[in-house]
């Protein structure tokens, strides 16, 4: 995107912006004069992410933090991190996770990993920096989604942990119409306070696909021709992250060919990622099993 708007000011922490879609969204941003943080679960793989920025954009701002999502300790260590900063967060980007794995596997705190990664650790993530997130006078949270949420009925969503039969592409979508639920809910909650948006990046070439299931690189195998680069499946996140013309809930992803590549445009999501009620049993849930709540 060449019509970012400038950014100067703005403290944005970005998830798992050590390489992919999240790299190339914290490159644009720190371009845009943001402050920037790039939380990833491997530290030193921040520092060189944060140095190809510097590199690039050499009066950048960026930093970087080590944050694990499916690890609740890594998350809680990570958001106190913030908070002891005492500054606000204009934007939080939860770009990180994981796709398709193609086995069951369970987090250090029992659940699923995929659900670990991918909803529970940015929904416990959201819910400790709302804080400060609500010091700015005009706070984001973009969560990136996926078109596959359309396969990730019924609602409200049940067997979170995916106990009662695993399959990657399934459970993987399972966990993308829980990120819809969530960041719907939360505009709910939070009404004017806060605008929380939902982006999807289309059909892009990242490191999802280092460890995934047979049959999704077989079904991205047969997309190829249309997967676009890395910085253009980043358009939507930073749509979703600067545009002034956002709106509260809002989907938004590539606008071209099946919705799978192109420049952003708004989007519409699947009817069940409408269900008001699934979203609000799904945050309850969460809250549980977290400990922590949405502060509003």
């Amino acid at each position: 995107m060449k019509d970012i708007p400038s950014q100067a000011g703005k403290r944005i922490i970005v998830t798992g912006a050590n390489s992919g879609i999240g790299w190339h969204a914290a490159l644009e941003l720190a371009r845009a004069e943001a402050e920037v943080t790039i939380a990833s679960r491997d530290q030193t793989k921040a520092e060189e992410a944060a140095n190809r920025i510097v590199a690039i954009v050499p009066n950048a701002k960026v930093s970087t933090g080590k944050l694990d999502l499916s690890n609740p300790a890594s998350v809680r260590a990570f958001a106190e991190s913030q908070l002891a900063l005492s500054r606000p967060i204009d934007v939080l980007i939860n770009n990180a996770g994981v796709m398709a794995l193609p086995d069951r596997r369970e987090s250090v705190g029992g659940h699923e990993m995929q659900f670990a990664t991918n909803v529970l650790g940015p929904y416990q993530l959201t819910a400790l920096l709302l804080p400060t997130l609500l010091r700015s006078p005009s706070p984001r949270v973009v969560t990136v989604a996926s078109g596959t949420h359309a396969m990730g009925g019924p609602v409200p969503i049940v067997d979170l942990d995916s106990k009662q039969g695993y399959k990657p592409i399934k459970v993987y979508a399972k966990t993308k119409l829980a990120n819809v639920l969530v960041a719907r809910e939360l505009q709910r909650r939070a009404g004017d306070r806060l605008l929380s948006v939902i982006c999807h990046p289309g059909a892009s070439k990242t490191n999802l696909f280092a460890d995934t299931s047979l049959l999704m690189l077989l079904s991205v195998f047969a997309l190829y021709p249309l997967i676009q680069n890395a910085t253009m499946g980043a358009e939507p996140t930073l749509m979703a992250a600067t545009s002034k013309d956002i709106k509260p809930g809002g989907y938004y992803g590539p606008g071209g060919f099946m919705r799978l590549r192109g420049h952003p445009t708004e989007d519409k999501t699947a009817p069940l990622a409408d269900n008001a009620e699934a979203g609000r049993v799904l945050v309850d849930e969460l809250e549980r099993m977290s400990g922590v709540s949405f502060a509003l």
